[in-house]
């Protein structure tokens, strides 16, 4: 497995991305989530590329991929799917699973409902569309939607620390020996950079947007019938496991899988999650 490391424009935004395995295989498109970036998949990548083109965008606002200064373009979730989406045709991207976490997920059933022909499967690792996903550590954020103002904003700004970043994100729910300190000292180190912090504080306003979407995701989920996979750490401190048996509710044969570990679940598990996208794939494609 060769890795590449290429970037695309799309408008005025430097997309870049990672790839592996060959040109003319069925393609796995993997949205990452927040804090992190396109490195979250290091470990999942060689496993899945030998059958599958495997293609790891980072999203604007984070990693590698170079944006506008906020004032110049809106960090929103609907500008986070349209870049995704001029990515996808700029790469001739015409038929992909898939693979949603976190932020990850509102981005791609954006992108999913958009373009419904062109999604061959869907696999959501922690990645919410439902409010029976939400545990009860939502609060700062939940006020932050209902009334936007200077206190409630920065009354989130708790979210973006290296301390919760490290324990909440990564340690919670897992086994500390085996979450790699790679992750978390990258991501860490991403939101020290300049005007990172006021950019994702736009975005947590912005994930209101998402909930209201909700029930829109849901109707698509019902109208197509896309074959899903979940593989959700079920100790996640932020996304319960409520979140992943909910899609059973919309595509009754969706096939869910509850894992012993926390939100970022591929720091563990990503060896067991690679052998269950294998096989489902290999079933449903």
């Amino acid at each position: 497995m060769t890795m590449t490391y290429n970037t695309k424009m799309v408008g005025d935004v430097e997309v870049f991305y990672r790839e592996a395995g060959p040109a003319d295989a069925p393609v796995i498109l993997l949205l990452h989530g927040f804090p992190t970036a396109g490195h979250m998949f290091r470990d999942l990548i060689p496993l899945l590329s030998d059958r599958y083109r495997v293609i790891a965008p980072d999203l604007p606002g984070f990693g590698n991929t170079k944006a506008p200064p906020r004032g110049k373009f809106a960090y929103t979730f609907d500008n986070l799917a349209l870049v995704v989406d001029g990515f996808t045709q700029a790469l001739r991207l015409d038929r992909y699973a898939l693979y949603v976490f976190d932020y990850g997920a509102p981005t791609g059933y954006r992108l999913a409902m958009a373009h419904a022909e062109r999604v061959s499967a869907l696999i959501s690792q922690n990645g919410n569309a439902y409010t029976d996903g939400f545990s009860d550590a939502w609060g700062s954020w939940e006020a932050y939607w209902r009334d936007p103002t200077p206190e409630t904003r920065e009354a989130c700004r708790e979210s973006l620390s290296a301390d919760t970043i490290r324990n909440f994100q990564y340690f919670h729910g897992a086994d500390r020996s085996h979450v790699s300190p790679d992750g978390y000292t990258l991501d860490i180190a991403y939101m020290a950079r300049p005007d990172a912090e006021e950019i994702q504080l736009d975005l947590i306003l912005d994930y209101r947007s998402n909930v209201a979407l909700y029930p829109a995701f849901q109707t698509y989920f019902r109208t197509h019938r896309p074959p899903l996979l979940a593989a959700w750490g079920k100790n996640d401190p932020a996304f319960i496991p409520a979140g992943a048996a909910a899609y059973k509710r919309d595509i009754p044969d969706a096939e869910i899988h509850l894992l012993d570990t926390g939100h970022f679940a591929l720091e563990t598990h990503a060896t067991e999650i690679a052998s269950l996208i294998r096989d489902f794939l290999g079933r449903k494609l």
